[in-house]
């Protein structure tokens, strides 16, 4: 058995490694009153509304990423108790609601529906999401910690991944590199 403080440098350091934190924060809130976005047309398995937080894993994602070839895909895995995940959504919710031509997609990973409904109406989140309670997803993405944001180009081809807080710098350099 572990001595107390093992037991509480391994919870800590599970903890750091399930929600990395980099950037500076943002606030939460604001946005539109309205969190509807409409989705890339004709694209299966793409929730048509924001509220509908169909299950997926990573073989549904990647089917999903597949359909959505002809148009630049911005994927960013979240978690209602993952506080730079908090930090980031309203930053993502803007750039969303301003760039029309590029289709944003979240997956909620390793939480509760509740925490993850409750999350897309705290923010405002404007783009559909996925509910990944295992993390398979995020594991196919050969990522440990949350968030993680993904760009794909209109080709389906990963442009780019960012592990930890999406700064508002990378953010742009990303969104041009597969928008642009």
């Amino acid at each position: 058995m572990l001595p107390r403080i093992g037991v509480t440098v391994v919870v800590a350091s599970l903890a750091i490694a399930a929600c990395s934190d980099r950037a500076s924060p943002t606030t939460a809130g604001g946005g539109s009153s309205s969190p509807a976005i409409v989705a890339a047309d004709g694209v299966d398995g793409l929730p048509d509304t924001v509220a509908a937080l169909p299950n997926a894993d990573a073989g549904a994602f990647r089917a999903l990423v597949e359909d959505m070839r002809g148009t630049p895909v911005v994927v960013n895995l979240w978690a209602s108790w993952c506080e730079p995940c908090k930090r980031e959504m309203p930053m993502l919710s803007e750039a969303a609601r301003s760039t029309p031509d590029v289709q944003f997609l979240g997956v909620d990973s390793l939480d509760s529906r509740e925490g993850a409904e409750a999350f897309i109406a705290e923010y405002r989140v404007p783009f559909p999401s996925l509910f990944d309670p295992e993390g398979a997803i995020r594991t196919d993405l050969d990522s440990l910690g949350l968030p993680v944001t993904v760009f794909f180009d209109a080709a389906g081809d990963q442009v780019a991944k960012v592990d930890g807080e999406l700064s508002q710098g990378a953010l742009e350099e990303h969104l041009d590199e597969i928008a642009g």
